[in-house]
């Protein structure tokens, strides 16, 4: 039997899609609860449906997509700032269409949408790099609070660019990965105030692999060989010697450390 047989052997059908396409607003709500989908395409032609509307539809999670396209049509038709987040949080909404919903949203729309209970993995991505993408344009305050709240790659990347303040704050942000900290000392933007931020932290001053990081970078102040070399092992202090990265006073004070180990 064709579809549209069925609809005419389904009298409830035929019922419940004239009301979908005629119900005064506040029956829509209703009706939008229904379970068939074609009621649910017919209520998108209703000359009474609304934002309210759009997004209760939006918040089921077992939207077919040509059912996600036609709202999205609808709120391009009619710019609407309410759906464009309804349809960003759906996990049906296309790929493609939500790249072009992301830059419409605020900055800290995005970093909600990176925590939403239910967002997929290509959800979070996609915020991600939106976020990303608009750190060199970003206000300091901006990227402090972001350093405290983001996520470990959008926390690393603020990390990247050196700014000493967002630094200090995202030392403190508990998803901060190690590998993203020894990244940022091994890199070009640090500065002597922002190793010895890393340096006097509390999570992270203990982590061999951080100290010997620190050890290696040549904007690294003087204190800091003066505090850890001791405690390093000869290994890593004639590592230390033998590389190309120190500059001359900070291989004068690896080689007085190793003197004093070998009594001289």
């Amino acid at each position: 039997m064709k579809p549209h047989e069925e609809k005419r052997h389904n009298p409830q059908l035929m019922r419940n899609l004239h009301s979908a396409l005629v119900a005064r607003s506040e029956e829509l709500f209703e009706i939008i609860r229904s379970t068939e989908q074609e009621v649910l395409r017919t209520a998108l032609k209703n000359k009474n449906l609304h934002e309210e509307h759009l997004v209760m539809i939006l918040k089921r999670r077992d939207l077919p997509e040509d059912l996600i396209r036609a709202i999205c049509q609808i709120e391009k038709k009619n710019p609407n700032r309410k759906l464009k987040l309804a349809l960003i949080r759906n996990p049906g909404t296309p790929g493609h269409v939500l790249l072009s919903l992301l830059p419409h949203l605020y900055l800290f729309e995005l970093i909600d949408l990176c925590f939403l209970p239910g967002v997929t993995p290509d959800q979070k991505l996609a915020a991600e790099r939106t976020i990303i993408q608009r750190l060199p344009e970003m206000e300091l305050g901006n990227k402090i609070t972001l350093a405290r709240r983001g996520t470990a790659d959008v926390v690393a990347a603020i990390l990247k660019e050196g700014k000493a303040q967002a630094v200090e704050a995202s030392l403190s942000n508990s998803r901060l990965r190690e590998v993203s900290i020894l990244q940022f000392l091994h890199g070009t933007t640090t500065t002597p105030e922002t190793i010895s931020a890393i340096a006097r932290h509390g999570k992270w001053q203990g982590r061999p692999n951080i100290r010997m990081a620190i050890l290696k970078n040549r904007k690294t102040p003087p204190i800091w060989f003066t505090l850890y070399l001791p405690k390093q092992k000869t290994a890593d202090l004639s590592q230390l010697l033998t590389g190309r990265r120190l500059n001359p006073n900070q291989k004068k004070l690896v080689q007085e450390e190793l003197n004093k180990r070998s009594g001289r």
